[in-house]
């Protein structure tokens, strides 16, 4: 369905915009009696279909209209077609080859754009696979070393070591659970064959924000938060599995990393046809030279201890980014003039299922 939707934009676009040429040719000719000028529109016109269509057919077709429409238009006879006059067959030739010229090296910039963001995409599949080999290494070796304790010395250890030591089991297993549900989002919405997408569907945003406060202070009773959201009732297309995710990984993102924190909160805000949610912290703020990769899925662990690794931010933080993009949104992250940091994104309060319903 989407294939078809881009060729009928695609045509119609090169209809359009070879119309609209075709007019300020004429009005430019009646206006100045001047030829010249426009096979130079007609070549703007070509360059500009075949920068923002697909492939080579579109600026080809569009050279090929050109050239038909100079020699039926402006040129003598008028309203006529005829290539036998020399003129006519020249102006003609250049015309085209010009024209598909453009167009060929337009495509072939296009080309090479997507050809950098295939390698961009590589290059972060390959930090993310770094990041996931130092996150899990730990937890599953805490969980080895505990669990052999426990089975191999069960009499030699107390009670309260028997439990400490479960406990610690239990924090890992409950850490990985999360380490894995982030990266199975990631890889489910990022597949390009899978065929799956998100199922967007309209969701109370009071109820997503109890389910999210809910599973926050189960998990953090004792972190503050603060919850801001408009008193209307308002539901917004959305996987609310996902996005909830998204709300979980950042508050806890902030527990975490937000030394210092002694204010957390979640502000919910409505915009024309957007909302937008925003996390904010008073904490100590992210370091400069990690805010652009933030969202990346990996970046330099610097002076960190081997027990913090298991709370590397960077997977959580790359899953809430696909999650995002997924649903059309964006995210961003700052730090604050006054201290701390502020995560932020952005919803549309209509799909464009819904759009093109109405």
């Amino acid at each position: 369905m989407k294939k078809f939707e881009k060729i009928f934009k695609d045509t119609a676009f090169t209809l359009l915009v070879l119309f609209f040429f075709f007019i300020i040719s004429s009005w430019i000719e009646s206006l100045f009696h001047n030829f010249n000028l426009i096979p130079a529109i007609f070549t703007l016109a070509v360059f500009l279909i075949s920068l923002t269509t697909d492939g080579f057919f579109y600026g080809i077709a569009a050279s090929l209209l050109s050239v038909m429409a100079l020699n039926f238009a402006f040129t003598f006879p008028y309203f006529k077609f005829n290539f036998t006059i020399p003129e006519n067959l020249a102006s003609a030739v250049i015309m085209l080859i010009v024209t598909i010229m453009s167009s060929a090296m337009t495509t072939k910039v296009k080309q090479q754009e997507k050809i950098k963001a295939e390698n961009e995409k590589e290059k972060m599949k390959a930090n993310l696979l770094r990041a996931v080999s130092h996150d899990l290494r730990t937890p599953l070796t805490t969980i080895y070393g505990s669990s052999s304790l426990i089975a191999d010395q069960y009499h030699s250890i107390s009670e309260e070591q028997r439990i400490k030591l479960a406990r610690g089991i239990k924090e890992d297993s409950e850490w990985l659970i999360q380490m894995i549900e982030n990266l199975l989002s990631i890889t489910r919405i990022d597949a390009d064959d899978s065929g799956v997408k998100v199922q967007k569907s309209p969701t109370a945003l009071e109820e997503l924000i109890d389910s999210v406060i809910l599973k926050f202070k189960k998990k953090y009773p004792d972190s503050p938060l603060t919850v801001t959201i408009p008193e209307e009732f308002i539901t917004i297309p959305m996987d609310a599995v996902l996005i909830q995710q998204v709300l979980i990984n950042i508050l806890e993102n902030a527990v975490i990393h937000a030394k210092g924190m002694t204010e957390l909160k979640l502000n919910v805000s409505i915009d024309g046809d957007k909302a937008l949610f925003e996390i904010i912290d008073n904490g100590c703020g992210i370091e400069k030279d990690r805010l652009g990769s933030i969202f990346t899925g990996y970046y330099e662990k610097k002076n960190l201890h081997v027990d913090a690794q298991k709370h590397n931010m960077g997977i959580g933080l790359s899953a809430c980014a696909t999650i995002i993009n997924a649903h059309d949104g964006t995210i961003h992250a700052e730090n604050l003039s006054t201290g701390g940091c502020r995560f932020y994104f952005i919803l549309k309060l209509e799909s464009e299922e819904h759009e093109q319903q109405i």
